[in-house]
């Protein structure tokens, strides 16, 4: 990790933002299958996915933490210690998906029925929900195999496993909504099966190939420790600023929804297909983002405080290059691309402004991700938080102003992701430039 060329960034980058395009594939598909199916179901899948999300990254958040732990002993040469983190994780994740799956089941159906206006919608996002979270006990697990080949820059592993997902969830939902080889046609239930399916195959995956083509023992992988209280305690140190993050973050998102769905299930699924849309340029800036927090995090570990500046702005003009040719093309041509998701032609004319608000927004959003990942790459992720939770308090208050309460257009409505990049970005930067994050010990 001594090397910084833009060529070592993208080394270390592409894999995860290649992984990270083929899981938003899983996205598209349930998104694509369900707007051919109806309207209600394509809103009804937008809801429940992010519902589904709102829990998934909270414990997400967890295994990021372990990933900065991991990436700091990889960059100090202590690999042996980095299996009892990765174990740990494991131990601390499994018990947690115990205690959502059966926390999930027995509330969800009372908190949709409470949140959304429209009986059809609710029932067809509880039926996915049913099932989706099934995939908790498989997904959970596999974040601790995605922090120890981020944290160790071993990434390329997450292309290969993300695309042996992607196929699996295909297939399965294929033949679960529509019915086929003899089975029922279960609809949008049916996408919550596959994705929970796609998501043991990934683990399955994980599993095999780290025993097969990885030095294990290199890493203490080879030796399965008890449960260590100290040990998790220094991981959660770090993540549990990260999980409550996460979940706020999130949580906003699914209020973003369920404010939307108050406007009609017309704007609920223009809004889906945007999402939807959205998430391919937004994952390749997510994983050059990741790629910054590990690097910040190794370099910082190997004692190259004075070059973290360099990296990160490397990092951000790097996004630019990358995402603003793809986002001209998405603008130039939005029917084409928005034909991807649905075949409804009323969703597809009324979406287009809204995806050309949603491009603009990559300007903003684009050196916020970067310089915020920045600062948890540094271990000081409960400044992290902070800024996040005041992020999200500005965002709430302009959704609930301008959707809520005025009942703006929709095309409107995704300005508010100007607002939030704006602010994070002008904290997330005073942070940085101050020096406050150099000297600090995880």
């Amino acid at each position: 990790m001594k090397d910084f060329s833009y060529k070592n960034i993208w080394l270390v980058a592409y894999p995860i933002i290649i992984s990270l395009v083929m899981e938003q594939l899983i996205g598209m598909t349930d998104t694509a299958f369900m707007g051919r199916v109806g309207e209600v179901e394509l809103g009804a899948s937008a809801i429940a996915g992010v519902f589904y999300l709102v829990i998934f990254l909270a414990a997400m958040g967890f295994s990021v933490g372990a990933q900065i732990l991991i990436g700091r002993r990889n960059g100090e040469g202590e690999y042996k210690a980095i299996g009892n983190v990765f174990y740990q994780g494991i131990f601390f994740l499994f018990a947690l998906a115990v205690v959502l799956f059966t926390l999930t089941q027995c509330f969800s159906g009372m908190i949709l029925d409470k949140l959304v206006s429209s009986a059809d919608v609710a029932e067809k996002a509880e039926s996915y929900i049913e099932w989706r979270v099934y995939g908790f006990f498989f997904s959970f697990v596999a974040t601790m195999f995605r922090a120890f080949y981020v944290g160790t820059t071993q990434t390329k592993t997450l292309t290969l496993n993300s695309m042996v997902m992607v196929i699996a969830n295909i297939i399965f939902n294929y033949i679960l909504i529509f019915g086929k080889f003899g089975l029922p046609a279960y609809g949008i239930a049916g996408a919550g099966m596959g994705s929970s399916l796609a998501e043991l195959v990934s683990l399955i995956f994980f599993i095999v190939y780290t025993r097969r083509k990885i030095d294990y023992k290199k890493y203490g992988l080879n030796l399965i420790p008890k449960v260590k209280i100290d040990e998790l305690k220094k991981i959660l140190g770090i993540s549990t600023w990260i999980m409550v993050q996460n979940f706020f973050s999130i949580s906003t998102w699914f209020i973003f929804y369920i404010y939307v769905e108050h406007l009609g299930e017309l704007p609920l699924a223009i809004t889906n297909v945007i999402r939807s849309l959205s998430g391919f340029p937004f994952m390749i800036l997510v994983g050059i983002a990741s790629s910054c927090s590990s690097m910040v995090s190794n370099m910082i570990g190997g004692g190259h405080n004075d070059k973290v500046g360099m990296v990160i702005n490397r990092h951000m003009k790097l996004c630019f290059l990358i995402i603003t040719p793809l986002l001209v093309i998405i603008a130039i041509f939005p029917e084409l691309f928005l034909s991807i998701y649905t075949d409804i032609e009323e969703v597809i004319v009324h979406s287009v402004p809204a995806l050309w608000v949603m491009c603009i927004s990559y300007l903003f959003q684009i050196p916020s991700q970067v310089y915020f990942s920045s600062i948890s790459g540094t271990g000081n992720t409960k400044t992290a938080f902070g800024i996040e939770m005041f992020t999200l308090l500005c965002y709430m208050i302009y959704i609930t102003i301008t959707i809520l309460v005025l009942r703006i257009d929709v095309t409107w409505a995704w300005s508010s992701e100007c607002i939030y990049a704006t602010v994070m970005f002008t904290l997330s930067y005073k942070y940085l430039k101050s020096g406050k994050w150099e000297g600090r010990q995880i």
